[in-house]
């Protein structure tokens, strides 16, 4: 249920009721920078935390292509703990 797309879909949701309560009953022009303020945020926040391409990635994909290709493949997993 969780992607890389959920943070999109969470933003979307909380910028239309942020939208919704800010910005009915007359709003005010402190009204329309707090939602400003928000959208910038998650934007911020989105632009930091995004998917990027790494230099591993082509790595996997060669791995991939070999297993793929019936060789016999060795995978060594490590971690820093």
């Amino acid at each position: 249920m969780l992607n890389e797309y959920s943070f999109i879909t969470f933003s979307a949701g909380f910028i239309i009721i942020a939208g919704i309560i800010l910005l009915t009953n007359k709003p005010k022009w402190n009204d329309y920078l707090a939602f400003g303020v928000i959208v910038l945020a998650l934007f911020t926040a989105w632009s930091l935390v995004h998917p990027r391409q790494t230099p591993l990635m082509d790595d996997a994909k060669e791995v991939q292509a070999m297993i793929g290709a019936g060789k016999p493949v060795l995978l060594e997993f490590q971690s820093p703990y």
